[in-house]
This record gives C-alpha cells, sequence and structure tokens, in this order.
C-alpha cells in the first residue's frame, strides 16, 4: 500500500483552513521539544513525582525514582530546559516542582498509558 495519493483530489477549501491554523514552525518546534523531555522513562517517572510531590529535591527524587542524584540531577535539568519544570534554589538545596505545561502534557500522556 503506499502512502501516496494517486490522484490529486485535494478539499482545497479544507487543505488552505487547516494550513493555516497550523502553529508557525518555530512553535511547532518548541512542543516537540516539550514531547521529546518527557519521552524517557526515567524523566517521566521523575514528572510523575513531581506531579504527586509538588516541589521535591533532587536527593528526594533520587529516593523515589532509585536512581543515582547525578542522573536525576541531569533528567531535571532537561525538563526544565524544555519548560515542563521549573526550580528555584533554597539555602543549598535546588527545589524542582512542575510547570503548568508540565502538568498539562503530563496529564495528557498519563491519560493515554496502558495499564494490565
Amino acid at each position: 500500500m503506499s502512502e501516496s495519493c494517486d490522484l490529486l483530489c485535494l478539499d482545497l477549501d479544507l487543505a488552505e483552513r487547516l494550513r493555516q491554523e497550523l502553529p508557525a514552525l518555530e512553535e511547532l518546534e518548541t512542543m516537540a521539544e516539550q514531547v521529546r523531555a518527557l519521552a524517557d522513562p526515567t524523566r517521566l517517572g521523575l514528572a510523575m513525582a513531581l506531579r504527586d510531590g509538588g516541589e521535591l529535591c533532587v536527593c528526594d527524587l533520587a529516593w523515589v525514582s532509585g536512581r543515582q542524584e547525578r542522573l536525576v540531577s541531569h533528567h531535571v535539568r532537561q525538563l526544565r530546559a524544555g519548560g515542563l519544570a521549573t526550580s528555584r534554589k533554597e539555602g543549598r538545596m535546588v527545589l524542582y516542582s512542575l510547570t503548568s505545561r508540565g502538568s498539562e502534557l503530563l496529564a495528557v500522556v498519563a491519560s493515554t498509558s496502558v495499564r494490565a
């Protein structure tokens, strides 16, 4: 089965409306980066821990996830770089929490999970 059309049967009105409604490439790139930030099992688990635990430090996240602090630190930085988490410093501790966008995207991803 071919993935392309053999005939040109374009619904021009529909195609033009969809083309106009499509987000700009820069916005699509941002959205793709955010989705990629949750595409790793460790980051997804950390995001779920932040969702359920609120504001957590790396040592708490490491304990919850069963991962080393260095690895957790790397992954929460990626969540933050994707705009899905934020951080604040309190003394010598850095506390992480999900952004509203992170919570929204996680809700969509988690709602599609398959449970046996």
